[in-house]
């Protein structure tokens, strides 16, 4: 499930850039597509926003900081 929890990962990190650019430029990568109204646009913010909830259901068990016991490593 390792190559999952990386998909999702970088399309979580395209969407938060996604918005970086829209909220500095007012440009958006969905543009690139054809904008909302394209399929292909759609369909990648549909995959970003499952990406994001799948990260948010497994960060708890996939996450070293905050499984019990915090971090293996002492800082």
């Amino acid at each position: 499930m390792k190559w999952l929890h990386m998909v999702a990962f970088v399309l979580v990190i395209v969407g938060a850039l996604n918005w970086l650019l829209l909220a500095l430029t007012g440009w958006e990568i969905g543009s690139l597509f054809g904008g909302m109204s394209s399929t292909l646009s759609q369909i990648i913010y549909i995959l970003v926003g499952l990406s994001a909830i799948y990260l948010i259901v497994m960060h708890r068990k996939e996450c070293v900081h905050c499984m019990a016991g915090g971090s293996s490593k002492p800082m």
